[in-house]
């Protein structure tokens, strides 16, 4: 074995950790923890109870235990209602989203002549500049008559041109031995795309799809525009009204003197926390999906 016969002090130095080593785990566990704490300090506080909140501030561990918050959000119907809202937005959305974004940059990269470039050029637009805010709130309250309307939170994140491109950069790298093989076997477009390029694509696609879920999911700035009914309001509309006035509190449970605060803390962890669960779930295409997206074609 080639590894014994190397004198030992040489195998000594080859299994200690290199400096650089050293210092990139240092500098990423002092990072965690620089992310960590803030939110763990969050989580603590909508645990501790409303009077050692109002004078004491943060702590890292609550005390005395409280879960008033929590009880005085679920009791009511207004966050269930809000979580509805805000998962039919993330599921719709990301769905809607994923499908135009794949249509619009297989089109581009398949290069067709009279289609693809100007295709691209429409895509590429908004990237730099947008109509404004006016036109569009016109355009969605009377031309499309989409006010009080969750599709009207929708339709205007439907498509991000940043990652029309990186899809495009990703089909562009697709082998064309594989799409030339189909067509010579009778496979039409729509054929190769559902059942070859779609395949192929799904670590781009999940990269994508968490992109747009996490973009609808904290969506409120629309809702804010186009909706006035409050059973419609996404819970980042709720999050917002409650931060922006203490008498938004009253509304949410079913108790006259409700825990301010700690109900602040409390709808942040339960706003946040569906969504900080995704990213398990595409962690393993995440780093694979931007890398090849970014670096062919």
């Amino acid at each position: 074995d080639v590894y014994k016969r190397q004198p030992v002090a040489r195998r000594r130095r080859q299994s200690r950790p290199e400096p650089f080593t050293i210092a990139s785990y240092i500098g990423v566990v002092t990072f965690g923890l620089i992310c960590l704490i803030p939110f763990w300090m969050v989580v603590a506080g909508s645990f501790t109870d409303e009077a050692v909140l109002s004078q004491r501030g943060y702590s890292f561990w609550p005390a005395p235990f409280s879960v008033d918050a929590y009880t005085t959000i679920f009791t009511g119907s207004r966050v269930w209602l809000s979580y509805g809202a805000t998962i039919f937005i993330t599921v719709v959305g990301t769905a809607i989203a994923v499908a135009a974004t794949s249509g619009i940059a297989w089109v581009i990269a398949r290069g067709l002549p009279w289609v693809s470039r100007p295709l691209a050029i429409f895509a590429y637009i908004p990237m730099l500049f947008t109509g404004g805010l006016v036109p569009m709130y016109i355009l969605i309250t009377q031309v499309l008559q989409l006010r009080n309307s969750l599709f009207a939170v929708i339709l205007p994140l439907v498509i991000a041109p940043f990652l029309v491109f990186v899809q495009v950069s990703f089909f562009r790298g697709t082998p064309q031995e594989i799409l030339d093989a189909a067509r010579i076997d009778g496979a039409g477009e729509l054929r190769i795309f559902f059942q070859i390029v779609l395949p192929l694509s799904k670590p781009v696609i999940a990269v994508i799809a968490l992109f747009y879920a996490v973009t609808f999911w904290n969506e409120w700035f629309h809702a804010l525009l186009y909706i006035s009914e409050p059973t419609r309001f996404p819970l980042q509309l709720v999050l917002q009204n409650l931060i922006t006035s203490v008498a938004n509190a009253a509304d949410l449970g079913t108790t006259s003197a409700a825990p301010v605060y700690q109900i602040r803390l409390a709808m942040t962890v339960i706003t946040i926390g569906p969504i900080l669960l995704a990213y398990p779930f595409a962690q393993r295409y995440f780093v694979k999906g931007l890398t090849l997206g970014a670096s062919k074609g």
